[in-house]
């Protein structure tokens, strides 16, 4: 072909237009691309999730929100990447009920793992009630019958992840699970406040089992610890005169200023060092290194992870400060391996912060525009506001 395609689109007719000479009269093949159009697949969506498996991907739940209701799905839909089509699943058992922004993962048995998930419901006009979710399913297919799964709910052991939604998923080295942050919200009828988190959990498949990631710390501090147990039985009169007063945790703050002067502080309390972990450690001409507050991002949800070489990257994400909801710019970095630090890649900007608030301004133009519009432009209204809400969860 002389020419080459710039674009594709679904509308053969379209694409005949564009190129000169070219008739089409079945699917298109161009370097591997296929323009077909499956049924039965499932609704329009989001929050939902899916997943590879073996030559199938596995989607399962999310919701749909229009200006004046939604929904919540439970459903299971399986695409063919052989045959490009859809078809509905009907695992048997009880599984888990309608939700979206949920833990979907593949095991290294071969089931795929559901965890948690955010949805809500209406409890009289005009009032809903969300439901962060803390179950959890294995979706497997089942032996020797082609097509058929089932439903089968665990309760793994270990340390388990705080009631939370929002938080966000990858897949650490030894095919584990690896969650990170999220908020947790007590909502009341008129007002909505959430508890952000920063911290990290595991789950192996294999042992079926949540951990706690905990930080090692960095070198230097190890070598500390090590010293502070060697010169424990010398200080243990010293300690022990010293109990009552013993230092508070250590608040760190950390302000971000907007172009507008507006403040936000975020404020994070470190656990005070230990009376018997010594003096601060030296370096090896003997001069004392100063301590320094560990790095590590602020709490946040809805985040995006990456792990490359066992490497774990969280960039960006959402807090709220008061009635301000803060999107975030800043990439941090953690070795899996070796777990002792945060490294930050880059830092928070000020000047990316978006403010995701109406004005007063902005308030006035919308009552304004309702007055001349009708009911349908307030309708619509309602309706996008209903969308940024969800969105916070997943």
């Amino acid at each position: 072909m002389a020419k080459k395609l710039l674009c594709i689109t679904t509308s053969m007719s379209t694409i005949s237009k564009r190129i000169l000479g070219l008739k089409l009269t079945s699917l298109v093949h161009l370097r591997g691309a296929v323009l077909t159009r499956s049924t039965g697949g499932p609704s329009g969506r989001s929050g939902h999730r899916m997943v590879a498996w073996k030559r199938l991907l596995i989607l399962f739940g999310g919701f749909h929100e229009s200006t004046r209701d939604y929904i919540y799905y439970s459903d299971v839909y399986a695409f063919s990447l052989d045959t490009f089509t859809w078809s509905k699943l009907s695992p048997s058992g009880p599984g888990p009920t309608p939700r979206s922004g949920c833990l979907m993962s593949v095991t290294p048995q071969g089931s795929i793992a559901i965890y948690g998930g955010y949805s809500k419901q209406r409890v009289k006009k005009d009032v809903d009630r969300g439901t962060q979710h803390s179950d959890m399913f294995l979706l497997k297919s089942e032996e020797g019958g082609e097509g058929k799964w089932m439903w089968t709910r665990i309760n793994p052991s270990g340390i388990k992840p705080t009631l939370r939604s929002g938080f966000s998923v990858a897949v650490a080295p030894n095919h584990q699970v690896l969650l990170f942050g999220g908020v947790c919200d007590e909502e009341e009828e008129e007002s909505l406040e959430g508890m952000f988190f920063n911290d990290l959990y595991f789950y192996d498949a294999i042992r079926n089992r949540w951990f706690a990631g905990q930080l090692k710390g960095p070198k230097s501090e190890k070598k500390k610890r090590r010293r502070g147990k060697a010169e424990a039985c010398e200080n243990t009169s010293e300690q022990e005169q010293g109990v009552a007063n013993s230092p508070e945790p250590l608040e760190v703050v950390k302000e971000v200023v907007d172009e507008d002067g507006t403040v936000v502080t975020i404020k994070q309390v470190l656990a005070a060092p230990s009376l018997a972990a010594g003096p601060p450690p030296e370096d090896e001409d003997g001069t004392l290194e100063p301590s320094r507050a560990p790095v590590e991002p602020c709490p946040r949800s809805n985040a995006m992870l990456a792990v490359k070489h066992g490497l774990l990257y969280v960039y960006g994400g959402m807090f709220e400060a008061g009635d301000r909801q803060v999107t975030l710019s800043d990439l941090y970095c953690l070795d899996l391996h070796k777990m002792e630090e945060w490294k930050t890649l880059v830092e928070m900007d000020p000047k990316t912060q978006e403010w995701l608030e109406e004005t007063d301004s902005e308030e006035d133009s919308s009552s304004g525009e309702g007055a001349e519009g009708g009911d349908e432009d307030q309708d619509v209204d309602s309706g996008e506001s209903g969308e940024e809400e969800e969105g916070c969860h997943g």
